[in-house]
């Protein structure tokens, strides 16, 4: 990682009180794609390929010109690039390693194994027949978040509440379908890393009643959360599932509320 992303300090000192450009690896689990959260992003310099991931509610300009900047809860690849400013972000260098070799290295789970078998009443669980495999999770800093405007339930953006960034990758072979469901206490967007899959939306959990399929290539990130807020607190989401097309490698990208 250390030759694909390289850090350009400067002396300024931001409001956290951290330095600029304070880099951090990220523990997910596997060698074979390198990842690093940098927090205090003052032109910070990558030097080869990375997916390039903006956690934030705007925009971080990259210095190219014509300008152009990653969207919110959003990425991009880029290569041999200075990203001019942001809170955080999170990279991820780009390789040619095979998908499956994640999942040869310590701390990754078959997702079934991790939960064990559904209940009788087929709740809970996983089933263990289904070839979903996670790797570690890392936190990853905070993110202030107006969850409502978000998620496009108030037109106004208001100041926001600070959500703990968690991150971890997850593996499936090609043509796994990784199990609709609905249910989360956070919410996340997905970012593509290698090959080529697809986030689905369903009526019912039911593949038969599919009504959106959002395919998701290399550097890929559903930008807008599939969820809503719930009245009673939590958050309301559809019926979905991610697919893998081919072996992929993808970034779940958390955003929880503190417990405490």
């Amino acid at each position: 990682m250390s030759q694909t992303i390289q850090t350009n300090q400067t002396n300024q000192t931001l409001l956290t009180g951290a330095a600029p450009n304070a880099v951090r690896p990220l523990r997910l689990g596997t060698p074979h794609l390198p990842a690093l959260l940098v927090e205090n992003v003052d032109r910070y310099r990558v030097r080869g390929s990375a997916v390039v991931v903006n956690p934030h509610p705007d925009p971080v300009p990259l210095d190219v010109s014509p300008p152009v900047a990653i969207p919110p809860l959003s990425s991009t690849i880029v290569r041999d690039t200075v990203i001019v400013s942001a809170p955080s972000v999170v990279l991820v260098a780009m390789s040619d390693v095979p998908a499956a070799d994640v999942i040869r290295d310590p701390g990754w789970h078959l997702l079934g194994d991790l939960m064990g078998p559904p209940a009788a009443d087929g709740t809970g669980g996983f089933p263990r027949d289904v070839p979903l495999w996670k790797g570690p999770q890392d936190e990853a800093g905070t993110v202030l978040l107006d969850a409502p405007h978000l998620l496009g339930e108030r037109p106004d953006r208001r100041p926001g509440e600070p959500y703990e960034l968690r991150v971890n990758l997850w593996y499936a072979p090609a043509g796994t379908d990784c199990a609709i469901h609905n249910r989360h206490d956070f919410i996340e967007v997905h970012t593509q890393i290698t090959g080529v899959g697809r986030m689905q939306k369903f009526h019912a959990p039911d593949h038969a009643s599919l009504y959106q399929d959002v395919p998701m290539a290399p550097g890929y990130t559903t930008p807008q959360p599939f969820c809503r807020t719930n009245p009673d607190g939590g958050y309301l989401y559809p019926w979905h599932q991610y697919r893998a097309d081919t072996d992929c490698v993808w970034l779940a990208v958390e955003y929880h509320l503190p417990t405490h």
